[in-house]
């Protein structure tokens, strides 16, 4: 039996050295500066929050007057019979008249029992209620992008330890043919050492796909070329002196869900009082500069042209006194909607004191599993030292040896799954927290 490793062909062996020589390291944080410029999803939401900035201008808060002008002309002709007091008939054949005017109009409410008011603040709630979504939005892209991350960064070592576990299985195929062509061994200890390197071979292979399909999945969230390579940093480095007090406290000033329904309820509260304003009057002020001409030439008119100009103001006041009753259905309505929101503030607040919870305990479970892997790994390392040797002085057999070598193997598997599920737990508990964009990743 042939290793699959022996019969790749030469150039592709080379191609995939001078590809990973190729390779740039992508640090940590030139990966947050990439999501916080490219993410689409990020865009979206910056966007959606110059939406709401605009909505909170002055420019829309109904303080400003309204300016219309106006202007009109108009032609008439007509045939025209007058008789006068002497008795005198006269006639006008397709007499002339032509009208011109312009006016300028503004308009301005003094008063509108206070809408514009709360509705104002309303807009100006939902604009700082934006800037909160834009944050939870970057966080929880942050979090997807480590998760990806670190994925990389596990796969890339987990293929390193595939490449010396498959470089260990070819060093004992050699042993093994020296072995059995000196007659010290039978060729069956070739075959399994030949069976065990196909196998080491094979999981290689794979874990590259994996890693390459995983690199995909990030440059996807960095919104960058899909085959762009790149090398993982895979140092993790925990933040020290967490505690579980000062992470529940974070909790409860700083959670986003929190603060997202606090705005709500601000929200609301504004939009009970606006809708009041349905039993106060309204006040507004109006003013008009207007010109006129009209020009006529018919011999029966009295003048021939006219021509005004005048200003004109006005006060109005509208006091809708009865409007059928939907304007107190529309404010009874809005009541049970804060209602609402002050339940779900009830409802988010369990919910995270419990994630907070739920956090603390996975982050200090996967720690404790962390260390009790690496205390694994190094027993599994020496214990393979020791076989190793022993295998060279035909004390242990292959298989005993291959044993060795896989409690090995799956002894750093683990403890890179553990190092980098810990690293996972601890942003998750930073992001429920709200702490998760003020730490050094």
């Amino acid at each position: 039996m042939k290793s699959i490793f022996n019969t790749l062909p030469l150039f592709l062996l080379v191609f995939i050295n001078v590809a990973q020589a190729q390779e740039k390291l992508l640090s940590k944080q030139e990966a947050i500066d990439l999501t916080l410029e490219n993410n689409l999803g990020i865009q979206v939401a910056r966007n959606t929050k110059k939406i709401d900035e605009n909505n909170a201008s002055i420019l829309n808060s109904g303080y400003l007057p309204t300016v219309t002008a106006n202007a009109g002309g108009s032609i008439d002709k007509q045939n025209t019979e007058g008789q006068l007091a002497s008795g005198d008939t006269r006639t006008a054949d397709g007499a002339e008249t032509r009208r011109y005017n312009a006016s300028v109009n503004v308009n301005y409410t003094l008063f509108d029992g206070l809408n514009r008011y709360y509705s104002y603040k309303s807009f100006k709630e939902r604009s700082q209620q934006s800037e909160l979504e834009v944050r939870q939005t970057i966080e929880n892209t942050i979090l997807q992008l480590f998760s990806v991350y670190y994925e990389v960064a596990r796969l890339t070592e987990n293929t390193k330890n595939l490449e010396q576990a498959l470089e260990i299985s070819k060093d004992r195929l050699k042993r093994a043919t020296y072995q059995f062509e000196y007659g010290q061994n039978t060729g069956l200890d070739v075959l399994n050492a030949e069976v065990d390197i196909n196998t080491d071979s094979i999981n290689l292979l794979n874990s590259r796909q994996q890693l390459r399909n995983t690199m995909r999945d990030l440059n996807l969230v960095l919104n960058r070329e899909l085959s762009a390579q790149f090398l993982a940093d895979t140092t993790v480095n925990f933040v020290p002196g967490l505690q579980m007090e000062n992470m529940h406290n974070e909790a409860k000033s700083n959670n986003i869900r929190l603060q997202l329904v606090e705005k709500e309820m601000n929200i609301t509260m504004y939009n009970v009082k606006a809708a009041k304003s349905v039993f106060l009057p309204t006040i507004g002020l109006t003013g008009t500069y207007g010109w006129n001409e009209s020009s006529n030439n018919s011999p029966l008119a009295f003048l021939i042209q006219n021509t005004s100009t005048g200003v004109t103001g006005a006060v109005n006041l509208s006091w809708n006194l009865f409007d059928g009753g939907r304007g107190v259905t529309g404010i009874k309505n809005v009541k049970i909607g804060y209602e609402n929101q002050e339940l779900l503030k009830k409802q988010i607040e369990l919910e995270v004191e419990r994630d907070i919870t739920n956090a603390w305990d996975s982050y200090t479970n996967a720690l404790y599993v962390l260390e009790v892997q690496e205390k694994n790994l190094q027993t599994n390392q020496n214990n393979f030292n020791r076989t190793d040797e022993r295998y060279k002085l035909g004390q242990v057999t292959s298989i005993e040896f291959r044993q060795a070598q896989l409690n090995l193997l799956n002894a750093e598997l683990a403890q890179s799954q553990a190092k980098y599920s810990a690293k996972l737990a601890e942003l998750q508990m930073l992001q429920i927290s709200g702490q998760l964009l003020n730490v050094d990743f």
